[in-house]
């Protein structure tokens, strides 16, 4: 009752649109899929607004009119201390709300989906309690499915180990997005990083990993990143990467988004940055044939994105690797008695249905992420490195929204549709991005009747997302269960700060009428010189912020003190264990990170192939 209550307070519902109604229902099941923390702090947040309701009227929210409940969201909004804590409830509100509204009115068609490239997977609960294989490579993801199809083309009998599941395009067109969510995401998408400020930071799970629920944008590593990779850092690989980027990109068939599809979202971000002379341009994608379905973020529904388990992972299988899905990994196995020292000898395996298996192994390629890979490693006995876990870079990320006159629909075209770099130089990348409704990291501005009213004129909203090549100012900890900790650098607060009068100046270029800053006391400016004085008054940790793409927990270098993996990716400490997922880059790639990651992978697979 608490949370039918909530949400009728939070989104003004009258009784009459059906879609409301259903939101407390669908709340249920989202907040069901995420973790205990974050459950738990929702419906105890609920049940405080409960209580006011009740201290205040002498009745619970659920049993207020409409008018009486709007009366008592205004008491908590004068708060102003208040504000940022229920701009946080707000999020999986407008998740259920989102995904009603967009059931109800009756979400695009999509054409049939074509049937997917084989590949052969293995339910964890079907495969034997004792086998063997020449490598065994922890996660499917990005770096995984790379290494996996290089060594089984070099002749290697190969397991590839995935602790999510397979999931088929066809299965993506028949559901809803939010109901993909929960099942391609850990922890329903709810993965926090704790710190000042906390930071939403979602990863896929799932046979591909996060590629299945990426925005399919792809940048090549930008070539002063390399060097500094070779220069500072000592990772040898980085002078070969460039032949690597090449063969990523021929296989996902990587090009430039053509306008026809780009949606009017991306085309207003042209035009504003034709307007101001920015370098501006639609974003080279893996995604030949797309239709513009925007549902990236929760697997294509059409086949066009090239996730790995459409592109790389089938070549694989194809030489001869295997999937074992529902599998997670507990530890590592290490002979400690052969002659010169320690070798990796497979794996401990865990099936989700109960139950473990073990996999032989001489070698073991570590693809879990640089989010669970130092956890792998630690309960492995193989994490003594000082640092191990530490480097963790996060693309911190804020978004903007413009209004403007005529209708923008941004939820129907390219997600992530355009690019501006006129700030890259400064490690500021802007990108048109726009999700299915209720998805992105931007939260309406208000509560109750002004909530309400946002979301009925959201299809005039024109978005755009800003992401800064940060500091490494993060650290994983944990052995059973991840633990992140994030504390934003001063320079990249500055660049967030710098970011978000970009994105503003270049709505405003576009046409908007006035710009929704996503900060809770201060959500609208109407001209730049507003949204100067509004930023004025405001710290980077005022924003929505969101973080993507971690890297650099198991960062490989030539300084043994500073680098946990060796210059060619090789583990520290211990024979027969290689580092080929996001986690080897020594620092922040600057550019959304597929490429680097897949041409790292495959960069230390040849590397210890050639050997």
């Amino acid at each position: 009752m608490s949370l039918t209550g909530f949400v009728a307070a939070l989104l003004a519902d009258d009784g009459t649109e059906p879609w409301s109604a259903r939101v407390p229902a669908r709340l249920d099941r989202v907040l069901d899929s995420m973790p205990l923390p974050a459950r738990f702090g929702v419906r105890a947040a609920a049940l405080a607004v409960d209580a006011y309701a009740l201290a205040r009227t002498g009745r619970s929210l659920a049993g207020l009119t409409p008018g009486e409940r709007e009366a008592v969201l205004a008491g908590l909004g004068a708060h102003r201390a208040l504000l940022p804590l229920l701009d946080v409830l707000k999020v999986p509100v407008l998740l259920a709300a989102g995904t009603e509204r967009l059931l109800q009115d009756g979400a695009r068609p999509t054409a049939p989906a074509p049937a997917d490239p084989p590949l052969d997977c293995t339910p964890a609960g079907a495969w034997p309690v004792r086998s063997t294989a020449d490598a065994v490579v922890v996660g499917s993801g990005a770096g995984g499915a790379v290494a996996a199809r290089t060594l089984a083309r070099a002749g290697l009998a190969v397991v590839v180990l995935e602790e999510g599941h397979h999931h088929s395009t066809a299965s993506f067109g028949r559901r809803a997005p939010l109901d993909r969510f929960a099942e391609l995401y850990r922890d329903g998408g709810a993965t926090v990083a704790l710190g000042d400020p906390p930071l939403l930071l979602p990863v896929g799970r799932a046979v591909g990993g996060t590629t299945v629920v990426n925005s399919g944008t792809c940048y090549r590593t930008p070539g002063h990143v390399l060097t500094r990779w070779t220069r500072d850092f000592g990772f040898a690989l980085a002078e070969r990467l460039g032949p690597c980027l090449d063969e990523a990109e021929r296989t996902l068939r990587v090009g430039r988004q053509p306008l026809d599809v780009l949606g009017t979202n991306g085309r207003l971000a042209l035009a504003g940055a034709e307007r101001l002379g920015w370098r501006a341009a639609p974003l080279r994608r893996n995604a030949p044939g797309c239709k513009g379905s925007c549902q990236c973020v929760v697997g294509c529904p059409t086949g066009a994105k090239q996730s790995v388990q459409l592109s790389v992972l089938p070549d694989a299988c194809a030489a001869g690797a295997r999937v074992v899905t529902g599998a997670r990994v507990r530890r590592i196995l290490v002979d400690g008695d052969r002659p010169g020292g320690p070798r990796a000898a497979g794996v401990r395996v865990r099936r989700d249905g109960g139950g473990e298996f073990e996999i032989l192994a001489p070698l073991v390629v570590v693809a879990a992420g640089a989010l669970q890979s130092p956890p792998l490693l630690r309960r492995s006995g193989l994490g003594g490195h000082p640092r191990l876990g530490r480097n963790l870079s996060v693309h911190p990320a804020t978004g903007v929204a413009g209004r403007f006159a005529e209708p923008v629909i941004a939820w129907e075209g390219v997600l992530q549709s355009a690019g501006v770099e006129e700030y890259h130089d400064e490690g500021i990348l802007i990108e048109a991005t726009a999700t299915p409704p209720g998805m992105g990291s931007f939260v309406l501005p208000g509560l109750g009747g002004q909530l309400r009213r946002e979301l009925a004129g959201a299809g005039q909203l024109g978005t755009l997302g800003a992401m800064i090549a940060d500091r490494p100012s993060g650290r994983v900890l944990g052995r059973e269960r991840t633990l992140l900790r994030y504390d934003l650098d001063p320079r990249d607060a500055g660049r967030l700060m710098r970011a978000v009068r970009a994105m503003g100046e270049l709505l405003f270029a576009a046409g908007a009428e006035e710009v929704l800053t996503g900060i809770p006391t201060a959500p609208r400016a109407r001209t730049l010189a507003d949204l100067d004085a509004v930023l004025a008054g405001v710290s980077a940790r005022r924003l929505h912020l969101s973080a993507y793409h971690p890297t650099g927990t198991v960062a490989a270098g030539a300084d043994a003190e500073r680098a946990p993996a060796d210059p060619v990716g090789r583990l520290r400490g211990v024979d027969g264990v290689l580092i080929a997922d996001a986690s080897v880059l020594p620092s922040c790639p600057e550019v959304n990170p597929q490429l680097s990651v897949m041409a790292a992978a495959l960069a230390v697979t040849g590397a210890w192939l050639e050997r």
